[in-house]
């Protein structure tokens, strides 16, 4: 029996221990913001934060999240007022959207790490989180946005 702390709250999980926590917040749980992209870590939609950090849920097994928090999109601010969430609606950042939770989780964690990052920074951090429109360059305002600069 495994012990999760999910968005504040303990929930236990007695199935395959290495079962992707992805498919556990979806499928178990019904948290659907964190999304299936890629299934290989390669694209970011399913990052949420494990113990704070940006984290590939689609390939971290549940062993690993066992006794740790997890903070999915829908948690990182109930009200969508994280000043990612809110610069990401003030420069129109998503067009598709489908990426856009596990970019703003990846961003948010960013700012926790580095709270006032330089494009090195961001590009960096975000490297690998992939966004078939191209918002690019709109994410980088964003965080930038967020950060204040």
């Amino acid at each position: 029996m495994l012990t999760l702390h999910i968005n504040g709250q303990t929930q236990t999980f007695d199935g395959d221990p290495s079962m992707p926590l992805l498919w556990y917040l979806r499928d178990v749980l019904g948290l659907t913001g964190t999304k299936f992209g890629c299934g290989v870590a390669a694209c970011g939609a399913c990052t949420v934060h494990v113990d704070g950090e940006a984290v590939r849920s689609c390939q971290t097994p549940m062993t690993d999240a066992s006794g740790k928090s997890v903070t999915t999109i829908e948690a990182l601010d109930p009200d969508g007022n994280h000043p990612v969430q809110i610069a990401w609606r003030a420069l129109n950042v998503p067009q598709c959207g489908y990426c856009q939770a596990g970019q703003i989780m990846q961003a948010a964690a960013l700012l926790t790490q580095t709270p006032h990052p330089t494009d090195a920074d961001i590009d960096n951090a975000m490297f690998g989180n992939v966004c078939r429109c191209g918002t690019y360059q709109r994410i980088r305002s964003a965080i930038k946005q967020a950060a204040g600069a």
